[in-house]
């Protein structure tokens, strides 16, 4: 890097910044990898990147290198401040810190506007809470243009899932089919990270469909949640739950009644929950 900041690990050494489990974090010091990570967002000069869990800032000085325009950092470890400060200096008036838990932050505040993108390595015990964040939100399209993240591989086979992949196929890969377009761009192996995890990670991009097919997010989530919670069952059975005539509303959404929840495509999901909101009605 050119930026004049010395090696990753030497900051980590002297900041005392060893990785904590509890924070769910693993430190990336290769910058050919957080170079490729900044890269695999997009030509970068002119936007804003909110980026969660920085920790010792590898991928922040990469984004920054690749022309960000501004990086949000979500930091909630105290102890990451002090290096990320030194990025800061490095690079006047394009990086701002915010020590928050990202879970609790309104990032679309925080983003102003202009485009924006949410690129990060996430702290693995909340980064798939802070996706359904994300993506459950009320106005669509989001705030954010593009997610480029870093998750387990069997989260991120999750994310970009459909019947295809019946093994894989569940809720959240229908919440992310509905409202996003999603692939795996490339892996990262253990020993990338300090300390390394016991699993290899995959980055993942999401971009967000304009116009999603029309549906309530809590009807949806709850057909979803009914069905994959006994997902070995028929939705005859497994949609009994729901309150509703589940004959009835599998019929209303042109679904087989002896169907199971990994046989059914996202489309199949979205009328289901539009078939329980009008029986709701009546």
């Amino acid at each position: 890097m050119s930026d004049g900041l010395p090696p990753l690990r030497e900051v980590v050494r002297a900041h005392g910044l060893d990785a904590r489990k509890s924070l769910g974090q693993n430190f990336l010091f290769d910058l050919n990898l957080t170079g490729r990570i900044a890269r695999a967002s997009g030509s970068l000069p002119g936007v804003t990147v909110i980026e969660v869990g920085p920790g010792p800032g590898g991928l922040t000085r990469a984004l920054l290198a690749e022309g960000a325009a501004k990086v949000i950092a979500v930091e909630r470890d105290p102890r990451c401040l002090p290096a990320l400060a030194e990025i800061a200096a490095a690079y006047p008036g394009r990086l701002d810190v915010v020590e928050a838990d990202a879970l609790q932050v309104d990032l679309a505040a925080l983003a102003g506007n202009g485009p924006a993108r949410i690129v990060a390595n996430l702290p693995y015990n909340v980064g798939t809470a802070l996706l359904v964040q994300w993506l459950s939100g009320s106005e669509w399209p989001p705030f954010w243009d593009s997610l480029t993240l870093m998750f387990q591989r069997e989260v991120a086979e999750r994310i970009v899932a459909g019947p295809s992949r019946r093994a894989d196929y569940g809720r959240l890969g229908v919440l992310c089919g509905w409202r996003t377009t999603a692939r795996i761009l490339f892996d990262v192996p253990p020993a990338a990270f300090t300390p390394p995890p016991k699993v290899t990670s995959s980055v993942v991009r999401l971009e967000p469909r304009p116009s999603p097919l029309p549906c309530r997010i809590t009807s949806l989530e709850a057909v979803t949640q009914a069905a994959f919670g006994q997902r070995r069952k028929m939705l005859r059975q497994s949609l009994k739950g729901l309150g509703v005539d589940p004959m009835r509303i599998l019929s209303d959404a042109g679904l087989p009644a002896t169907a199971r929840a990994e046989e059914i495509p996202v489309e199949g999901f979205v009328a289901l929950a539009n078939a329980f909101d009008a029986a709701r009605e009546t």
